[in-house]
C-alpha cells in the first residue's frame, strides 16, 4: 500500500513559490523507470508524433524528423528502426482552415501507410507547453478522419503539458509556468494573451471546457493527481483510464519525469485492456514513452560546421518578452557580432518585405563571408495593424516569417552555424530555407533547445541546426550558446 502526505495548499489560479515543489515527495519504493523499460519492450506500436513546430524534439535524440507527410514518406518512417518518429506540420503558423485540412490529409496518409506496413501506432499531438496552438481543432480533425476510415475509436484524449526543462508543471490540475522563484498559473503569463491562441484558465478542466466551447465540461474531465503519481498508484490510475470513453479528457499532474513514468505504466496497462487514447502533450511525454535515454548537452565541436572560417547566423523572430530579453543580452554582450534589424513595418508597404529581405540578405552574406557572425532580428514592436481576426493575424506573421526565412535561402556561403529563435521562424528556416526533408535529432544545445542534423538533400547538408524555442531559457541562455559557438570558431581558426 502506498501513502503520501502533501501540502494543503489552495492552488487555484494562485502563484506558488518554486520551493512548493519540494513538498511533494515520492513514497513508492519501485524503480518505475526499470519497470517501464521492461513494459516498453513489449509495446508493439510505433509512436507517431505530429509536431506543430520544430521545438517538440527538445527532449529527445537519435530520432528522425520528417517535414512532409506523403504516404510513401510516412511508410518509410514506419519501416525505420526505432520506436518513434516525428512529423513536422508547422501548423501553429497556419490558419484554422489550413490546419484542419493538413490534419485530415495526414490522418488519411498515416492510416494508409500503417496498413501497408502492417503497423499499429500511438498518436501524439505535440504542442506548446504554455498551452498555445490549434486546440481542439487538431486532435478533433485527426480523430474524425481516422475513425471515418475505420481506425478503432478513441476512448479519450490525454492532456499532458508538463515540460521540466522549460519550467512547466501541473499540480492539482492547474498548469504553472516558472518565472524566477515563482510558479505562475499559465493564464497569468504573457503566453495566455497570445492574439491567436489566448486563453483565460490555468485549471485544466476549465481550460478544456473553454477551448472546446463547452462541448466537454470541466466536471467530466478525469484528473490524475500528483498524490497518486507520487504514491505510484499504477492500478488506481489505470482504472481511471479504463473508465474513460467518448473522447473524454484526461488531465495529468506532473512535476518530474518519474511522475510521467508512473503514468505511462498505467497507460500501458489501459492499452492492454483494450483502451485507445490520443495524447495532446508537450515534449516530456515523447521522451518517456519513447524510452529515450538521457544525453549530455552537445559540445561546441558537435554544434559547429567544420571546414569553414565563415561567420554564423542567428535569426530571432519570436516576440515574447523572454526572447526580447535574451536578444538584448546577446547584442549588449560585447561579442564581435553584427546586429541587423528587420523592420516589420515594411509589411504595410507593397513589396516592402521583399525589399527589406533583399537588403539584409546582401549585407548579411557579405559579413558572414568575411568571418563575421550576424544576428538578424525582427523589430521588437508587434505589428498588429488593427488586425484582430485570429487567422488574419497568423497570415501576417507567416508573411513576415517567409521574408525573414528568405535571408537564409539567399546565402551563398555556408555559415559556421545557424541558430533560429522562435517556433514559426525555426520551422520555416528548416523546411523552406534549408529544404530539409528528413533530419536526425542530435540532442540539445541547452536544456529544451534541440538541434537537428540536416540531411543530404538540404541546402547545407550535415549542418547542425539549432532550434531555439521562443519561450525557453533564462536571460543569458541564447548568449551562452552563441558564446560557445564563437569560442569554438575562433579556436578552430587559430589552428
Amino acid at each position: 500500500m502506498y501513502y503520501t502526505r502533501v501540502p494543503m495548499i489552495d492552488i487555484s489560479e494562485k502563484p506558488l513559490r518554486t520551493d512548493a515543489l519540494h513538498g511533494y515527495r515520492t513514497v513508492g519504493s519501485r524503480d518505475v523507470f526499470a519497470l517501464l523499460g521492461e513494459q516498453l519492450k513489449f509495446l508493439r506500436k510505433k509512436i507517431v508524433v505530429l509536431d506543430d513546430d520544430p521545438t517538440g524534439v527538445q527532449t529527445v535524440h537519435g530520432v528522425p524528423v520528417f517535414t512532409s507527410w506523403e504516404t510513401d514518406t510516412v511508410a518509410q518512417a514506419f519501416r525505420e528502426d526505432g520506436s518513434m518518429f516525428f512529423i513536422l506540420t508547422n501548423s501553429r503558423g497556419m490558419t484554422s482552415e489550413q490546419t484542419k485540412s493538413v490534419h485530415t490529409e495526414l490522418a488519411k496518409n498515416l492510416y494508409e501507410a500503417a496498413g501497408r506496413e502492417g503497423k499499429e501506432f500511438i498518436l501524439v499531438s505535440r504542442s506548446d507547453s504554455t498551452l498555445r496552438g490549434h486546440y481542439p481543432l487538431e486532435t478533433m480533425a485527426l480523430k474524425t478522419a481516422l475513425e471515418d476510415l475505420g481506425y478503432p475509436g478513441f476512448d479519450g484524449e490525454i492532456i499532458f503539458p508538463f515540460f521540466l526543462e522549460g519550467g512547466r508543471f501541473t499540480i492539482g490540475s492547474t498548469h504553472f509556468v516558472r518565472e524566477g522563484e515563482q510558479l505562475l498559473p499559465a493564464a497569468q503569463t504573457e503566453f495566455a494573451k497570445d492574439k491567436s491562441f489566448g486563453y483565460s484558465h490555468s485549471f485544466l478542466p476549465n481550460w478544456c471546457e473553454e477551448k472546446t466551447g463547452g462541448v466537454f465540461k470541466a466536471e467530466d474531465v478525469v484528473c490524475v493527481s500528483i498524490e497518486d503519481l507520487r504514491g505510484q498508484q499504477v492500478g488506481k490510475i489505470a482504472a481511471q483510464l479504463e473508465g474513460v470513453f467518448g473522447f473524454g479528457k484526461v488531465v495529468v499532474d506532473s512535476i518530474s519525469y518519474e511522475d510521467v513514468a508512473v503514468f505511462m505504466l498505467a497507460f500501458i496497462q489501459a492499452l492492454n485492456a483494450g483502451k485507445n487514447f490520443m495524447f495532446r502533450s508537450a515534449a516530456a511525454v515523447t521522451k518517456v514513452l519513447g524510452g529515450i535515454s538521457d544525453k549530455s548537452l552537445l559540445t561546441r565541436e558537435e554544434l559547429s560546421a567544420s571546414g569553414t572560417h565563415n561567420g554564423g547566423i542567428v535569426l530571432v523572430g519570436s516576440h515574447v518578452n523572454k526572447t526580447t530579453r535574451q536578444l538584448q543580452a546577446l547584442l549588449e554582450s560585447g561579442l564581435p557580432l553584427a546586429g541587423i534589424e528587420f523592420d516589420v513595418r515594411t509589411a504595410l508597404e507593397d513589396g516592402g518585405l521583399e525589399q527589406e529581405a533583399g537588403r539584409i540578405t546582401e549585407e548579411a552574406g557579405a559579413l558572414i563571408g568575411s568571418g563575421k557572425t550576424v544576428v538578424v532580428f525582427t523589430s521588437r514592436e508587434r505589428l498588429d495593424a488593427g488586425i484582430f481576426d485570429e487567422d488574419e493575424q497568423v497570415l501576417l506573421i507567416s508573411r513576415i516569417s517567409d521574408a525573414v526565412t528568405s535571408i537564409v535561402s539567399g546565402l551563398e556561403a555556408r555559415p559556421a552555424f545557424i541558430v533560429a529563435k522562435g517556433g514559426i521562424t525555426s520551422s520555416d528556416v528548416g523546411t523552406k530555407a534549408l529544404r530539409v526533408r528528413r533530419a536526425t535529432v542530435l540532442g540539445q544545445a541547452a536544456p529544451g533547445v534541440p538541434v537537428w542534423l540536416t540531411g543530404p538533400e538540404s541546402k547545407f547538408p550535415g549542418m547542425p541546426y539549432i532550434i531555439f524555442p521562443g519561450n525557453v531559457g533564462d536571460a543569458d541562455t541564447l548568449l551562452g550558446i552563441v558564446s560557445m559557438l564563437e569560442e569554438g570558431r575562433e579556436y578552430n581558426a587559430c589552428v
